[in-house]
C-alpha cells in the first residue's frame, strides 16, 4: 500500500513538473517570436541602415541628427532637421518604402514604461521600429500608433537634437528655406 501511494505521489509531482514546463516554455516562445504584422511585412523587404538624409537625400553626418519617437535619424546637414521635426510621418513612411531603418534609441517600452532590459519584441510601423517589454504590449501599440509614438517622443524630449539655422542656408550643393 505505501509503495502505492509514494508512486501516486512521484508520478502526480512528474504532471505538475511537466505542466510547469510546458507553461514556461510557451511564453517564452511567444515573447521571443512576438511580431506584429508589420513587422513580418517589414521581414520580407530587406532592410538597411540609413546611409541618406531622408529630407534632402544627400550622404548623412553621423555628427547632425535628431532624435524623434525613439529614433535617431541622421541628416546631411543642419537644416533638415526642422522639415523633419515638423512632418515626421512623412520622412517615416518614405523610408520605410525604401527599406530603411534608422537606429533605435529606445530605452523604454512605450506602453507600458518599462525599462526594457531586451531588445527582441518590436513592432515596425511605418519606418519606425518599436521594441517593446512583451508581446501584449505590441497588441496595444497597434490599436492607437500614433498616441504611444507621442510618448516616446516625451521621453526623449531631452535627448540632443541638430541644430536649426534661422535663417537661409545653403548646404553642399542645395538649399533650405528657414
Amino acid at each position: 500500500m505505501k509503495k502505492l501511494q509514494f508512486f501516486s505521489i512521484v508520478f502526480a509531482l512528474s504532471i505538475f513538473t511537466f505542466g510547469l514546463a510546458l507553461a514556461g516554455e510557451g511564453h517564452e516562445k511567444a515573447e521571443k517570436t512576438a511580431k506584429s504584422e508589420s513587422a513580418e511585412k517589414a521581414d520580407a523587404v530587406e532592410m538597411k541602415a540609413q546611409t541618406i538624409c531622408p529630407v534632402m537625400g544627400g550622404k548623412i553626418d553621423k555628427e547632425v541628427y535628431t532624435d524623434i519617437q525613439g529614433q535617431r535619424v541622421y541628416h546631411c546637414c543642419p537644416g533638415c532637421s526642422g522639415a523633419l521635426v515638423a512632418d515626421p510621418d512623412k520622412y517615416f513612411k518614405k523610408a520605410a518604402a525604401e527599406g530603411v531603418l534608422f537606429e533605435n534609441i529606445q530605452t523604454t517600452c512605450p506602453v507600458s514604461g518599462k525599462e526594457l532590459e531586451k531588445k527582441e519584441v518590436y513592432a515596425d510601423y511605418e519606418g519606425r521600429r518599436v521594441y517593446f517589454c512583451c508581446a501584449g504590449c505590441v497588441a496595444s501599440f497597434e490599436e492607437d500608433p500614433q498616441k504611444y509614438l507621442m510618448k516616446l517622443d516625451e521621453k526623449s524630449s531631452t535627448d540632443e537634437q541638430a541644430e536649426e539655422p534661422e535663417m537661409k542656408m545653403e548646404t553642399d550643393g542645395h538649399q533650405h528655406e528657414m
